[in-house]
């Protein structure tokens, strides 16, 4: 057992980060340079997205190597997916005996240090994140806030975002993980619980299993604490209901369409680029956001309830103080800068009429509400969505869901899957053409590719042509965890250099 504890003040201790590339990693790097530590570290040579963000804070990775791992670390942060039998760094580091910590136990003891919030559910952690830290930045909340991925609006320019943002101190926001119970690491005064449904299932093979990870997180909260729950999710409602029956020391706040109280929701329309809608709380004003999905506004208004309570706790005020006008305008702003994360509705680019997005939906519920808001979100156009599945075990346990998720989609693309480093290929029960032939039940239009390169000309030639069916043109999104996102990227930038007009 570790029992190494992070001391409150790490101004000036060399840190080393092993995986250093990890967005979570990348993420923890950025919070403890702005907090004055001297930071190394390493992974493997390929370009991530995460090396722009590392880059921001004067790091530059290093290759894997025993002879990184000097006395003068403090101590050493290492990923989940490294360990000392496998990597060279934490052999060497046992030897030394440097305390090492992973990287949920350093999330973990961060949160001791401060007023912490945690954001948790199978869908919506990062896009809610996100929305947390753009909103709270407006209203001027001294929070420091991380997300499982770059997000645009967290950076300094338009080229590029970062994982964190950083208003000050008195507050901490983090995305926090379910998997192997990462989260029972953190020490939450408030959380959000977007959903909770069955997912994981090499680790929680029945949703009971996952149901009471969430519960036994939500159990964490202190006497008083806050607990944002997605009403229109029933999973979340019934973490919030077994919650209610065993603690009625925490604040059960319900938000989405059928909530009661300051946050129920009611969606207006979608028009011109913008999701409308308005909160009880707020009476008649009307927010939007720039992003699809009524899944968004659900996000949206979980991380507005979570910042006016940090408002409210911040001024000493009631909560029905932040209702202004004032307020909400401040609002709405932050939700209007706020374009999404990387690999989340991420807008790839535009050529002539078609738009090309990526999203890391990869989950059959996300799929079907992710592809729902685009198709309201782009009436008029053709959406083909390419989808490589992530693990054999979830593929498996939700294969009929997953052959039914893809209905908004007028086109559906498929390839092998993309298997994770704890799955053996061999012993899998369901392979991508299982998945494809399952679909085809479902869908009419549903092709094949084994390798997602194989689908790149038939797809230059598809996208060059007019259909006139669907005269706004194409949106093409690529989707999953897999690697499938290359190809968006592809076709993008061969279909710039051609010039096609449709």
């Amino acid at each position: 057992m570790n029992t190494f504890q992070m001391p409150d003040n790490i101004k000036g201790l060399h840190i080393h980060f092993i995986g250093i590339k990890g967005t979570g990693m990348a993420a923890l790097t950025e919070i403890f340079h702005a907090r004055g530590a001297k930071i190394t570290g390493s992974d493997v040579s390929d370009i991530f997205y995460t090396d722009k963000v590392l880059e921001s804070c004067g790091i530059k990775p290093l290759l894997f190597d025993s002879a990184n791992i000097t006395n003068d670390i403090s101590f050493i942060i290492y990923s989940s997916a490294y360990n000392s039998k496998t990597n060279c760094e934490l052999a060497q580091a046992e030897k030394l005996s440097i305390p090492c910590l992973l990287y949920s136990q350093a999330l973990g003891q961060l949160s001791r240090h401060t007023f912490s919030c945690g954001v948790a559910g199978v869908h919506g952690k990062t896009t809610t994140t996100g929305l947390v830290g753009t909103v709270a930045k407006v209203l001027n909340i001294p929070v420091q806030v991380l997300a499982g991925s770059v997000i645009s609006s967290f950076g300094q320019s338009n080229e590029h975002g970062s994982c964190t943002i950083s208003c000050g101190q008195d507050y901490f926001v983090a995305e926090t993980c379910e998997y192997q119970r990462h989260f029972m690491d953190f020490k939450p005064k408030k959380i959000i619980l977007t959903s909770v449904e069955s997912d994981h299932q090499d680790y929680y093979p029945t949703y009971d299993d996952i149901r009471t990870a969430f519960f036994d997180y939500c159990n964490l909260l202190p006497s008083k604490g806050d607990l944002i729950y997605c009403a229109d999710d029933a999973g979340a409602s019934e973490v919030a209901s077994m919650i209610a029956s065993q603690r009625s020391d925490i604040n059960l706040i319900p938000y989405g369409e059928t909530a009661s109280g300051n946050w129920k929701v009611t969606i207006d329309l979608s028009q011109d680029g913008k999701q409308i809608f308005s909160l009880a709380g707020f009476g008649d004003f009307k927010f939007a956001i720039n992003v699809p999905g009524k899944h968004l506004v659900l996000n949206s208004t979980a991380a507005v309830a979570l910042c006016c309570s940090l408002l409210c706790h911040q001024k000493k005020c009631n909560l029905e103080e932040s209702f202004s006008v004032e307020i909400a305008s401040k609002i709405l702003k932050g939700l209007e800068l706020f374009k999404g994360g990387k690999r989340r509705s991420e807008i790839i680019g535009r050529v002539s009429s078609v738009i090309f997005l990526d999203d890391y939906a990869h989950h059959p519920t996300a799929i079907r509400t992710t592809l729902e808001g685009y198709r309201n979100f782009y009436p008029g156009r053709k959406l083909i969505v390419d989808f490589m599945s992530h693990t054999y075990t979830r593929t498996a346990s939700l294969l009929d869901d997953f052959a039914q998720s893809f209905d908004s989609a007028h086109q559906v693309i498929l390839h092998k899957i993309y298997a994770s480093a704890r799955e053996k290929p061999s012993e899998a029960s369901v392979t991508g053409e299982t998945l494809y032939n399952k679909t085809k039940l479902f869908h009419n239009n549903v092709c094949y590719y084994q390798d997602f390169l194989d689908a790149e000309n038939d797809l230059l030639t598809l996208l060059s042509k007019p259909d006139p069916e669907f005269p706004n043109g194409y949106v093409f999104v690529t989707m999953g965890a897999g690697d499938n996102w290359k190809l968006g990227r592809i076709l993008y930038e061969k279909m710039s250099k051609i010039g096609v007009s449709i």
